[in-house]
């Protein structure tokens, strides 16, 4: 209890706003902190929000937080916003088109930045959800930003999806498909007062068709049509969320980390062995200071060596860095995960005598391929660099020989 602030499953706004603070800037503590909201969580529905940029995402999480509050409920809102390229804040757009609502007692609207971060969603979010659902809030809302086909990060984070399309979408439609099919336990065509309304809902009924059974599973993906500025339709789409949450239950994102647990000890050893066997993350005095399946953190404390001739740290430091971090949560798994493509972005300096930590997890995985993000920060929470890399996983097993 001593890691949480006073006041937080209470719901008291305060100590709400300073936890998830202390999260997103990976404050001091901030990992004491999430360990201790594990015993509170599994009360909250989880309904994410997606689709393509323009979609009125936004202007829907409002329309629903006006048919949530009628209802008597409480609900936090995780609105995922793109980064500003000056400050690398949440540019807050999401938080002004909700702000019919903010101000109410009973919602609690929180803006991150994506900070570039693959999968439409922030790489606090997760966690935040956490402590809204730990502080009481029945019904925790996730708006991702504007995602496209390979962006379904929400699926391992929500309970029920909402995949939003606007009016005439068209070949897009076609270019989302995979995306949709995937991802979406109920389709919603907004703006449905529009031209092209019906005729997107056809398209997307005649796509479900195209599902794999097993993907659907006993719930029937409805395809609803809604005018969000309107309201009509909300009262609806409410009542399909309660249904979907009463057949599938609350938690889904408890289970893929008690899937990911499980096999924690395994892949985190293995993980740790190739560190300590790898000459090159020797000789540059990187340490893998946490592992697990598809995940690891390493740090670097710079010296003069280090520096560039400006007298920062060298880029070429901080991608080994990121770099170190993709290649052993990759291969954590013990299949060989070779590196096929990597992109790195700088965002501020960091300077001698300061420890740069990287942070890898893994966006997606299927039996060939698998995306990973790595976002490295300063050792005062500052991001720094965001780095994302793809493997092609081999079908051989490889294990370290022991360090000399």
């Amino acid at each position: 209890m001593g890691a949480l602030p006073s006041g937080l499953l209470q719901g008291e706004r305060r100590a709400v706003a300073r936890a998830i603070s202390r999260i997103e800037h990976g404050a001091a503590g901030s990992h004491d902190l999430v360990a201790a909201l594990a015993p509170h969580l599994g009360r909250a529905h989880v309904i994410g929000v997606t689709g393509p940029p323009g979609a009125g995402k936004s202007t829907l999480v409002n329309a629903l937080l006006g048919a949530l509050l009628a209802r008597g409920e409480r609900i936090g809102v995780v609105a995922v916003d793109p980064s500003s390229p000056l400050s690398g804040g949440a540019v807050l757009g999401d938080r002004v088109r909700m702000g019919e609502h903010g101000a109410h007692p009973d919602v609690f609207i929180r803006s991150l930045a994506s900070r570039g971060h693959l999968g439409g969603l922030s790489p606090a979010a997760r966690t935040v959800v956490d402590v809204f659902d730990a502080a009481g809030f029945g019904t925790v809302l996730v708006e991702t930003v504007g995602t496209g086909q390979s962006e379904v990060e929400i699926m391992s984070v929500a309970d029920t999806r909402i995949v939003v399309s606007p009016p005439g979408l068209g070949d897009e439609v076609q270019a989302l498909k995979a995306g949709i099919l995937e991802i979406a336990d109920l389709l919603v065509v907004n703006k449905a007062d529009l031209p092209g309304a019906d005729a997107t809902a056809r398209h997307l009924a005649e796509m479900l068709h195209l599902r794999a059974p097993h993907a659907a599973g006993a719930w029937t993906v409805p395809v609803l049509r809604v005018s969000a500025t309107r309201g009509e339709g909300v009262a609806t789409l409410v009542d399909r969320l309660r249904a979907h949450g009463a057949a599938v239950g609350h938690g889904r994102r408890l289970q893929v980390a008690r899937d990911a647990a499980a096999q924690a000890g395994g892949p985190a050893a293995l993980a740790m062995r190739l560190a300590a066997a790898d000459p090159f993350v020797r000789a540059t005095g990187i340490s893998c200071t946490h592992a697990g399946a598809g995940s690891a953190e390493v740090r670097l404390t710079l010296r003069g060596e280090h520096l560039n001739f400006s007298g920062t740290c060298h880029g070429g430091v901080l991608f080994t860095l990121a770099d170190t971090a993709f290649g052993l949560a990759s291969n954590s798994y013990g299949a060989v995960a070779a590196g096929i493509d990597a992109h790195i972005t700088y965002q501020e300096a960091a300077h001698e005598g300061q420890t740069v930590i990287a942070r890898a997890h893994e966006v997606s995985r299927n039996r060939r391929l698998a995306v990973y993000r790595v976002d490295v920060v300063r050792d005062d929470g500052r991001p720094i660099s965001s780095f994302t890399g793809t493997v092609y996983i081999k079908s051989r097993q490889h294990e370290p020989a022991a360090p000399t």
